[in-house]
Order: C-alpha cells, then structure tokens, then sequence
C-alpha cells in the first residue's frame, strides 16, 4: 500500500454527521451515496484454500493487540491463507514493539502486514478500512477491532463457512465475551516485556449470539470491498481527525451495503470487553464520563 498523505485540513459540519447517522438508520436512500453495489453475480464464488485478510487498527492498545496476534501464532490457519493487517501511528512505541516482535514470528498461512498511519488519520476508523479495502487481494475481508481473537478453528471455520458464498456482508453468528472489565482486571495488564505469545483463559468468556455485522464483526466479500470501499463514498468519515471519532461509520457501511449481514456459523471468536478506552484522548473527566456511559450501557443490554 502507498503510505497515506494527510489531506490539508478543512472545516467539516457537525450536521453532516448527526445527518448521516440518521441516514444510516433508513430514513434516506442508501443510492443517494453509492447507486452501484457489485450485484451477486459480479462476485465470484470461491472455493478451496481461500485468502481473508484481517483488518485492525490499534492506538494505544498493545496489551489488547498482543493476545489478537498471539492467537493467530497459537491457533494457526490450516486450511487458509490469512493477511493480518494492522494500521498503527509510530508515536505509539509499544504497539510499535509489539509489531517488531510479531514480524520476526514466521507462521505457515499467515502474512503480517502492519501499515503506519499519522495518528489524525489513524482516529478516524474508517480511513484504514477504506484503504485496505480498496487495495485488497484477499477472497474475504474481516474488518475487525484489536480486541477480538481468533481461537481454535476460527479462521479455519470462517473458510468453511464461505466455500462458493457470494454475500456482501456476514458476520460470526455468536463471540465469546468478558464481562465488561475494570481497568485493574488482569488480562488487561499482561506481562509484554519481554514479548512473547499469550492466550488468554476461556472460563472468563461467556457464550453470545449475534444478529448483525457489528463494528468488529464485518467480514465482507472482496469483490465488494474492492468496488465500493469502506464508506468511501461518504467523505465526511474520511477526513482526519485530531481525536479517536466514534465509530458511527460501522452501521453507515451496513446502510451502504443494503444489508445487516448474514449470519455464519465461526467457532473460536473471543472479544475482550473493557470499560477504559486506552484510545480516548481527552482529559479524565472526559475518559471518565466516557466509561460510564460504557458501563451503562452494558447494563442495559443486560
């Protein structure tokens, strides 16, 4: 991939986003903003050994970043080839040290490829995602979070699942998740001097269902990533940003493409769920309100 160019700042409205979330929730066509989506029959219905690419991004999240990786050393691919793509900002040193280590490890079906970001362009999500999409040459594009690994028989099982498929979007049809931890929770502190592979322990993982392609469970065909991007027709969720944006842009790229996903059956999908945001950079009250407002939301959802 080139490296990424900052473009010269520019005003950006806040109506445009409070505008586009409402879009994204039905009240506006999605062919306003992308009248051409890559029909069934343009997608090819792969079979065999197939390529996915997996899409990350990490900012201050290298004690969430390692277990992902880890799991990709510890559960390797046998049935598929994997790229693990990760866009990191180089002020970032541990998550920078992390990927140094990682790079050194040689994993049959796996291809690391970290993509450096400057870290306006990193805060926005969506930017990383368009631009592996867009550049892609995987069968499959999982975009995902630094959080969420992949445990025995994930990536395997996720190629089963897709032989011939010609979906646009599907999504893991249930995750194993923690609670929703303190900051003070072990696996959030792990040991990364000297770094090496961790695992984490299942007993802390409670079986759920899911019913749509959420944020770090979009795993989209690559004929369509490739033609359409990652809301690449919306320009506002492509511009930079001097602080992490909320991720609003995952139920516009659903909007996008028609559909909430459909459901596939992926064993092995664990997502460490943690109230403090490493990637927040605001003051502590405003961190703090922040994870509050995690924490009841948690609680709502039961």
């Amino acid at each position: 991939m080139n490296e990424f160019k900052v473009p010269e700042p520019r005003w950006s409205d806040p109506l445009q986003g409070r505008f586009l979330r409402l879009a994204a929730s039905g009240m506006v066509p999605a062919r306003w903003f992308l009248p051409d989506l890559p029909g069934p029959e343009q997608r090819a219905a792969r079979e065999g050994r197939l390529h996915i690419e997996v899409v990350s991004h990490c900012w201050n999240y290298a004690h969430m970043l390692v277990y992902q990786l880890s799991s990709l050393v510890l559960f390797p691919p046998q049935d598929a080839d994997v790229t693990m793509t990760v866009y990191y900002g180089d002020e970032d040193a541990r998550t920078v040290a992390l990927l140094d280590y990682f790079a050194t490890q040689q994993i049959s079906g796996v291809r690391w490829n970290w993509q450096k970001l400057p870290r306006q362009a990193l805060f926005r999500r969506a930017i990383g995602r368009n631009l592996a999409a867009r550049s892609s040459t995987a069968d499959w594009v999982w975009f995902t979070d630094c959080d969420l690994l992949f445990r025995d028989g994930c990536l395997d099982g996720l190629a089963d699942a897709l032989q011939g498929r010609r979906d646009a979007l599907v999504f893991p049809s249930a995750e194993y998740c923690t609670g929703l931890l303190p900051p003070q929770a072990p696996i959030l502190s792990p040991v990364m001097e000297p770094v090496q592979p961790l695992d984490v322990d299942p007993s802390l993982f409670t079986h759920f269902s899911r019913d749509r392609a959420t944020g770090p469970l979009q795993i989209t065909h690559g004929d369509v990533a490739r033609a359409v991007g990652y809301c690449d027709s919306l320009p506002y969720y492509q511009q930079p940003s001097d602080t992490w944006c909320k991720a609003y842009e995952d139920r516009a790229f659903r909007w996008l493409l028609r559909t909430q996903g459909e459901p596939v059956d992926v064993p092995g999908v664990y997502r460490i769920r943690h109230v403090a945001k490493g990637r927040y950079t605001g003051g502590k009250l405003n961190t703090g309100v922040r994870s509050g407002l995690r924490r009841l939301v948690a609680r709502l959802k039961g």
